[in-house]
This record gives structure tokens, sequence and C-alpha cells, in this order.
């Protein structure tokens, strides 16, 4: 198993808030909606948070995610559905998810902490079960990917 983790992510609201939205995924349609606009678009360009010429790409990908409460699935160019489905809460602490449909089996979870009463931080990490001879060309990809999805939680409005 391989494990990468994000970065801490500094929230500007209460950890209640974060764990409330997180724990149920149908909250999570906003990405759509934002990514889908151009504003947003371009900002996450300007910021260099995605290259312009994976932007459409990219949308088209998240045009495609389907949200139920405890699920999240979505259809990828050149390997098919893959979805995450919730297997553990932990109040105000942690949202961990399993792989499924997935080539490679993967476990993936949310930590949320209380930093004061009104702000708290999240840190993502995902281990997965990668082949050896796969690390090489997926392991940057991987690490990239989990930071690129905990700055894209962070500018949720919870």
């Amino acid at each position: 198993m391989a494990k990468y983790e994000s970065s801490i992510k500094q929230l500007n609201c209460p950890v209640e808030n974060v764990y409330s939205k997180l724990s149920d995924l149908n909250n999570l349609a906003v990405i759509k909606e934002r990514f889908g606009d151009p504003a947003v678009q371009q900002a996450m360009i300007a910021s260099g948070q995605v290259p312009e010429d994976k932007i459409e790409q990219i949308a088209n990908a998240v045009d495609k995610l389907q949200f139920t409460q405890d699920s999240v699935s979505g259809e990828f160019d050149m390997i098919g559905t893959i979805g995450l489905q919730i297997i553990d809460r932990e109040e105000n602490k942690c949202i961990k998810f399993a792989s499924t449909n997935s080539p490679v089996s993967f476990n993936f979870w949310i930590q949320v902490l209380p930093t004061t009463s009104t702000t708290s931080k999240m840190r993502l990490t995902i281990d997965a079960d990668i082949p050896f001879f796969l690390k090489a060309m997926v392991g940057n990809k991987l690490k990239d990917g989990i930071e690129k999805f905990a700055d894209m939680l962070a500018m949720i409005p919870y």
C-alpha cells in the first residue's frame, strides 16, 4: 500500500460545519456547480491550480459526478466508472471511504479538527494498493491529485 497525504488546509469555520457538509455527499454537488462557472475556472487557471489545457477535460469529468448521501461516483477516460463509498464516520473528526469499481483498490479519508471554536483544519489521505511497477508512473499524480482535491474542498462554503 502507498499512502499520500495532502497538506493541512485551514478553514474559517467550525469543525461541526465542515463535518456536517462532508459527511453527507449530496452536499458536494456544489462542486459541479462551482466548477461549471467560467469565472471559477479562470480563477483556477490564474492561480495555477489547474493547467489551462486541462480545464475542459476536468470540467467534463466533474460534470459526470453523481452523488448520494453515502457515495460519489464518476466516469473517467480510459478507466471507466469509479466510486467512493463512506465506510465509517467519526463525528467531527474523520470520514473514511473505500473505492468501488476501481482497477486499483484504495481507501481514502478526510480528517477534520478544530483549531478554535470558529476555525478548523483538514487533511486528506489516500492509501492505495498500487502494484510496484506502477508506483513510479502514478505516485506523483496521486500526490498532486490529493492536494488539488484538498484545495477544492477548502474552497467550498461551509
